[in-house]
This record gives C-alpha cells, structure tokens and sequence, in this order.
C-alpha cells in the first residue's frame, strides 16, 4: 500500500497542525511542498478548493486539518488525540474549532501584514528547499503575487490591527482555558492542545518546528513576535513542542 501524502507549504501553521498529528500518530508519509500561488491549479484539481493541507490516504482525498485529523483518529486511534471520555471529547473538539477559527486566520494575516513586505526573505521563505531557478522566479514575481495574497487574505493596515485584536483575544482564552495539569483538556495532551501550540507555531518559531526559517528574521516580524514575549501561551507552547512534537514520520519519496 502507497504511503500517504500529505501536500502542504512549508511554511504554514495550519500544515503544521497536520503534519504534527501524522507525527504524533508515527504514520509514516510523503510530504510534497508547493508554492504559494502556483499551488492553486493542482489543489483546485484534487479538491476543488484552494487551500492545503491536503491528505491522500487509500485513494481518499482530504483537505483541511480538522478533517485530516479526524481521518487519522479513525485509520490510528493510539496515541489517542481525541479524548475517551464524551464531556472532555466536546471540550476538546470546541477548542479546536475555537483555535481554527478564531485564531489561525488572525495570526497569519497579522503576521503576514509585516511579513509580505520584506520581499527578499518572504520570497526565501515560500521557496525554502526549491532549486535556484525556482528561487529567481518566484523572487521576480514576489511583489505581484504580494498583491494577490494581500487582496485573498484581505490584508491591509485595518484588518491586520483587528486580527491582532483578535490575537490577543485568543491568547486571553488559551490561558484561562489551561488545565491544573498544564493541558487544555483534562490531563494529557490533545487535539485542543497540538491545535492550540501547532497555530502559535509562527509566533515563536520554536526549535522543534521541521522547518528552519532561512536567516535572521526581518526587523518588522521580529517587533511583530516581541510584543507576544511575556505572554504565558508563548511559554506554554514552548513547553508542548519540547513535550509532544516528537520524531518526523516523513520518508523520502
């Protein structure tokens, strides 16, 4: 049986949510990374929608985290991401609904408010393992794809001063929602948990993350990341990549 493929950016916390589930569960697969912008025609072609991840386990196709997750639960149920018990179950699923859509959005589109700008490192980041040539190209035509991501993810000075709003908000919730035990969900990690920490993911860029950004972070992401430093969710999620990120599961194509 072909292992799963998991299509995904690099660079993407949202990925990140499933490729630390396919860890944590120790299912051996392919990852192929694509670039942002030139990967609408073929994700348009698998799902008919544009965004990944996208997993294709047996022949099935999924796309989005919370979708892929819930497959991987099924095919693996150990180490467990879902909690046995029904009350803590719900709990956990809210939470994960909560940071998917409260959160995630926010933070990228705050990030990427700073990060778009900086033409040289962001095209770097999206290119991150590509050859050279691919490097060039997608560098000369950064700052028209700039205008295309800006005006898809609705970013502009407004709305990435809401979304940092909505940032805080959601840190606010992470915090009062942590557990004696240090968890969100009862006493172990959970879906709530790797959602939670995968999605802060870009704040911290912590050394468990798979991919190493490529050179010193430009001034204006660093003062974006700085103003979170003191926050207890930063610590926190520190805390779950040192505990539960554990060994990749990738194998080579």
């Amino acid at each position: 049986m072909a292992p799963p493929v998991l299509w995904q950016f690099r660079f993407s916390h949202f990925n990140e949510k499933a490729r630390w589930a396919l860890d944590w569960k120790g299912i051996a697969h392919v990852r192929r990374s694509l670039l942002p912008g030139f990967h609408v025609p073929r994700v348009l072609w698998m799902t008919g929608q544009k965004s990944v991840p996208v997993l294709v386990l047996d022949g099935e196709t999924i796309h989005d985290s919370t979708r892929i997750i819930e497959r991987l639960e099924r095919m693996r149920p150990e180490p467990a991401l879902y909690p046995a018990d029904a009350a803590a179950r719900r709990r956990a699923l809210a939470l994960e609904d909560f940071f998917d859509e409260e959160f995630g959005p926010h933070v990228r589109r705050a990030l990427f408010h700073e990060l778009l700008p900086e033409t040289e490192f962001a095209a770097a980041v999206f290119t991150l393992g590509c050859g050279p040539s691919t490097r060039r190209l997608y560098r000369a035509l950064f700052p028209a794809m700039r205008v295309v991501m800006n005006a898809d993810m609705k970013i502009n000075a407004a709305s990435a001063a809401r979304s940092q709003e909505k940032v805080l908000a959601a840190l606010d919730r992470l915090e009062a929602e942590l557990q004696p035990s240090g968890y969100l969900v009862g006493d172990r990690f959970s879906v709530a948990d790797l959602t939670a920490a995968a999605l802060l993911a870009p704040v911290i860029l912590p050394p468990e993350f798979p991919y190493a950004p490529p050179g010193p972070l430009p001034a204006p992401v660093r003062r974006w990341r700085d103003a979170f430093a003191d926050r207890p969710a930063l610590r926190w999620t520190a805390e779950m990549y040192r505990r539960h990120r554990g060994t990749s599961a990738e194998i080579a194509a």
